[in-house]
């Protein structure tokens, strides 16, 4: 059985597609966010971060324009769906927000800006080939989510040091505990 060869540009329009879907996923989490902590140094920098991945978004758009790679809207709802649905998950919480919902919201945002800068460095590189793509203009989306990534990074430690850190806690009576804190004294010797 004889395989066809893969269609490079039909390739790429499923790669952009992903890509415009996480946006559309991550512009939502991030207003979300963004509006959870309104009034707040932190809320202000994740609406600015919004709207910067909006932009982002109308940039990958306007790329597959010049590719012409049509958008698929069917993935796009999909992609916005996927997040309603993640809203659901358990953090600890039933009728409140959970501190813990901060930093699994900035870890799946950083996620995808780390995505996204993989998308702009492809497309960097695939305009040395392709007059479409403008290299210049690949390069300071490339170093925008760069910094984007490293802004969501300060935001996520903070909202560590928030949820998970504690005031220290008594030693621990069961034996398997006590175990593991003789353990960690072996290790710190």
């Amino acid at each position: 059985m004889k395989r066809n060869a893969p269609d490079p540009h039909r390739l790429l329009g499923i790669y952009l597609n992903d890509h415009l879907t996480g946006a559309g996923a991550g512009i939502a989490l991030l207003k979300r966010a963004a509006r959870a902590h309104e009034g707040t140094d932190a809320g202000r920098r994740l609406a600015a971060l919004a709207k910067e991945v909006t932009e982002d978004r109308d940039s990958l758009r306007e790329v597959m324009l010049a590719l012409d790679v049509p958008a698929k809207n069917l993935r796009m709802l999909l992609g916005t769906a996927a997040t309603q649905v993640g809203r659901l998950k358990p953090n600890g919480r039933v009728f409140s927000r959970s501190p813990l919902s901060d930093v699994l919201e900035l870890e799946a945002i950083r996620v995808g800006v780390e995505g996204k800068k993989e998308l702009w460095r492809t497309l960097h590189t695939l305009a040395r080939s392709n007059p479409c793509l403008d290299a210049e203009a690949m390069g300071r989306l490339l170093a925008r989510a760069e910094r984007q990534a490293d802004t969501l990074e300060t935001l996520r430690l903070a909202a560590v040091n928030r949820a998970l850190r504690s005031a220290p806690r008594a030693a621990p009576t069961h034996p398997r505990h006590r175990a593991g804190q003789a353990t960690k004294a072996r290790w710190a010797a």
